[in-house]
């Protein structure tokens, strides 16, 4: 860790603060602004005075610092942040034409579909991409997989890993699964995220999938405000790490069948307006026969459109790209057809005696 970032180093912050910081999980400088006054003053016991000036103070360390900006900025010196921001390559040429280049850093990026429509698979792909050089699309970073569903495969980096032509082992080592067994545990997992992103240069963090849990747990519409609080809390945090440790964040969302739409696509995500203001970026997969589209629903500079992309070895891979593939296998079986057909004519190509008898007359 960065000594200009330890606790003690504010201005106020002693021993006794320190510990109580500690204790609740609040590990640096950077933890601070990510959690806020309100949550530290109910997590340690102090005064809210206090920890709005603990935070207020951390903040102007950080600022001075450089690492987060100032409080009042031109549009200019946004613009020109703005072109330094991190992309991590999808390994696609139309989901990085409709992410304008990848997925970006300092960002939530929501995707939601239907089940097989996706959505981990590319997540997968994206683990595997951030461990790229930045001169091939990656960020040369490690990957922090919140896993809720029981559904994250070594297997299947291992095998994209390969399709990339990358080392499969120091792709795994790279990648921190945390699997979370409820809603609260999955909140946990984020709080103490922090030390662990310094640790290991986390560039990406996936929470496949973000509501999953809430929702099982949360049931009826009695539990319903307590969910939204809940999962309000955790999409918040996500939004704020990502920003603060400058990683990006993808979180998988679960859909369900609104029954009061006759007309049109019925699939509502899950979360409501809590998970959908939150989200930088919003994007909706769906199925379509053997191909996969991806629309851009929601984004503050992107055009609403879709495109095609298709799962295969290398995780989520251009649609023509699995035709060629198709069209290789054809050509091969062709070439065995031909040669079969070719060994079974051979003998009836001399002529028989029944077809010399058959021709004479004729000719005749």
């Amino acid at each position: 860790m960065v000594e200009d970032l330890r606790l003690d180093s504010l201005e106020g912050v002693g021993p006794v603060t320190t510990r109580k910081l500690t204790d609740a999980g609040i590990h640096n400088i950077m933890d601070l602004i990510v959690r806020g006054p309100v949550e530290i003053a109910e997590i340690t016991g102090m005064e809210k005075d206090t920890a709005d000036k603990i935070v207020n103070k951390a903040r102007q360390q950080l600022v001075e610092e450089g690492l987060i900006a100032k409080d009042f900025v031109s549009a200019t010196d946004i613009y020109k942040r703005r072109q330094d921001i991190g992309k991590i390559t999808t390994g696609t040429n139309c989901l990085d034409t409709l992410l304008d280049g990848g997925l970006e850093t300092q960002a939530l990026t929501e995707v939601y579909g239907e089940f097989g429509c996706g959505k981990t698979q590319f997540c997968h792909t994206m683990c595997v991409n951030v461990q790229k050089p930045k001169e091939e699309g990656g960020l040369d970073g490690g990957v922090l997989y919140i896993d809720t569903e029981n559904t994250f495969r070594p297997e299947r980096i291992v095998a994209i890993a390969k399709a990339n032509e990358m080392d499969p082992e120091k792709v795994l080592d790279r990648i921190i699964v945390a699997r979370a067994y409820n809603s609260a545990h999955q909140v946990l997992i984020l709080e103490e995220a922090g030390p662990i992103i310094e640790e290991h240069n986390i560039k990406l963090i996936v929470a496949d999938s973000a509501v999953g849990l809430f929702r099982s747990e949360y049931l009826g519409r009695g539990t319903l405000s307590a969910r939204q609080q809940k999962l309000n809390h955790f999409v918040h945090l996500l939004s704020r790490i990502a920003e603060t440790y400058n990683c990006a964040a993808i979180a998988t969302n679960q859909v369900m069948a609104s029954p009061d739409v006759f007309f049109g696509d019925p699939t509502r995500p899950i979360g409501g307006n809590v998970v959908a203001h939150t989200s930088t970026y919003r994007i909706y997969f769906k199925k379509s026969g053997k191909k996969r589209i991806a629309r851009m629903v929601d984004s503050p500079h992107h055009p609403e459109e879709e495109v095609i992309f298709a799962l295969g070895e290398a995780g989520v891979i251009d649609p023509d790209e699995d035709g060629k593939k198709t069209k290789k296998t054809t050509k091969k079986t062709s070439k065995k057809e031909e040669t079969t057909t070719d060994v079974k004519e051979e003998p009836s190509a001399e002529p028989t005696e029944s077809s010399v008898d058959e021709s004479e007359p004729t000719n005749e």
